[in-house]
């Protein structure tokens, strides 16, 4: 399966982002936890190489926290200002404005001593489904912006007043037109980045139970009730020992695999496998 997913409304979003860099002191990308690299878009960098970023690791009650941590060094080591966040319960939320104030502080110094009385405005950019709506109404103590658990919900750019003197821009979630690499394209589909309806459910499943055998057997045999034998086979196979334990039988007592993909990917993305990363740093941080 090749995937790729670029949609007008992508094409459109980048133009707008682009058009809009020079309105805001500085991007705030959202990233997803569990696939830090894979869920950047490398298009942007270019584009906001001028501007102080800070990168939020949002998603992180479904991260594994010890490689989480390693995450975090390694953000430090690229000199790269990095929070960890989870936009559902809030935790991390509090040192958001902070830092963006401290990181701001020259703007801020800068218009004090020129009498200027002039907001902060800073861009959040991310792919789909990574959580900016849900970051955005938490940052902001309201319901400022659609949430749904399914990309591509947030179409246009809106502004989102935080404070008295700040304000966020809020923008689609916006994808490579090209993923470097199916390996990073597989992982957008496990979390809900891409689009299901464009995807071989089936085939998406049985790569993610490939991963979670090798990485996360424990969860696997947890969550599923598996016997641990399971070290040779393929995905595939695991796939249909779920079936057989959920009883997903179809007619002729053949296993109901696109069922047990649905609830697999369901339940992954639902963090009911307990917390689980898809990708370590490039380079071992010590």
């Amino acid at each position: 399966m090749n995937i790729q997913w670029y949609p007008g409304h992508m094409a459109k979003a980048k133009r707008i982002i682009a058009e809009h860099v020079k309105l805001n002191d500085m991007i705030i990308e959202l990233v997803d936890a569990r696939t830090p690299l894979s869920s950047q878009n490398s298009d942007f960098n270019d584009l906001f190489q001028y501007k102080k970023r800070l990168i939020i690791l949002n998603k992180t009650d479904l991260a594994d926290k010890a490689v989480t941590k390693e995450w975090q060094k390694f953000f430090s080591k690229e000199n790269q200002q990095a929070l960890c966040v989870n936009s559902e319960n809030g935790n991390g939320i509090a040192k958001v404005i902070p830092t963006i104030r401290a990181m701001l502080s020259d703007i801020i110094e800068r218009n004090q001593e020129k009498g200027i009385n002039k907001n902060l405005r800073a861009m959040i950019i991310g792919i789909p489904n990574v959580g900016k709506s849900s970051f955005i109404n938490r940052i902001s103590n309201r319901s400022a912006t659609k949430v749904s658990d399914r990309p591509g919900v947030t179409v246009q750019k809106q502004w989102i007043k935080i404070s008295s003197d700040l304000e966020l821009l809020d923008t689609p979630g916006v994808l490579v037109p090209k993923f470097d690499s199916q390996d990073i394209a597989m992982r957008l589909a496990y979390t809900g980045a891409i689009k299901d309806d464009i995807l071989d459910i089936e085939e998406v499943a049985a790569s993610l139970l490939a991963f979670l055998k090798d990485h996360y057997p424990q969860s696997l045999c947890g969550r599923y009730k598996l016997n641990d034998d399971f070290a040779d086979k393929s995905g595939y196979d695991v796939l249909g020992d779920i079936c057989k334990k959920r009883g997903f039988i179809v007619s002729g007592g053949e296993y109901d695999y696109l069922r047990g993909a649905n609830i697999l990917l369901d339940e992954f993305r639902g963090g009911k496998l307990g917390p689980i990363t898809l990708e370590t740093p490039p380079t071992a941080c010590q």
